[in-house]
């Protein structure tokens, strides 16, 4: 039974977003993809509801999933979308987190960790981090896994940004495009999945 992943979209940008097209037709690679977007961003609103309502909307896409599901359900989310999903995990089972560029720090701003939640989780977490990602420090997320109790792994971007992204002079540097790069993602998210399913 292939999974599902149910796939929520950063605070910035709708499902329809390139970058959330892209990785839909990849993660269909593995399994079944659902895309959803937070009411805010349907409506056409730029400044992200509060935390209880952006948790309903994920709930409901989830009890959505739920009943079409026939494998496991893993929760994939870009930036905010990861977050909110790790808050949704603690009060609904899925099979593991997918954090794509997880936001640590609020606004970037060191002193306002938004760790809280990983120390809570039970839920297997995947972080998936790029190495110039000013809203996830590598330095403060290692504190913070060392300190968490859920199963958890880290998958580093070299030189990615916070939508996992290299420099154009990096990629040349590297000689390789940043397909090669997502590539590698995304086999690190399949290891990531069979593991889940195989226990």
């Amino acid at each position: 039974m292939k999974p599902s992943f149910l796939f929520a979209p950063g605070a910035g940008a709708p499902s329809i977003n390139p970058w959330m097209q892209k990785w839909k037709r990849y993660l269909l690679t593995i399994g079944e993809v659902i895309l959803f977007d937070y009411d805010y961003l349907r409506e056409g609103r730029r400044r992200p509801d509060p935390l209880p309502q952006l948790l309903a909307a994920h709930r409901q896409a989830l009890v959505a999933l739920r009943g079409t599901a026939f494998g496991g359900i893993f929760l994939v989310g870009k930036s905010m979308g990861g977050r909110i999903g790790c808050h949704l995990s603690l009060e609904e089972k899925v099979a593991g987190l997918i954090c794509l560029g997880y936001p640590l720090c609020g606004g970037g701003d060191r002193a306002k960790l938004r760790d809280k939640v990983l120390r809570e989780l039970q839920t297997p977490i995947l972080f998936v981090q790029g190495t110039r990602d000013p809203l996830c420090p590598l330095d403060l997320l290692d504190d913070v896994r060392k300190q968490m109790t859920a199963p958890n792994s880290l998958h580093l971007v070299d030189g990615g940004d916070h939508s996992l992204r290299l420099t154009k002079r990096e990629l040349e540097a590297a000689g390789e495009a940043q397909d090669d790069v997502d590539q590698r993602i995304l086999a690190a998210i399949n290891k990531f999945v069979s593991d889940r399913e195989a226990r």
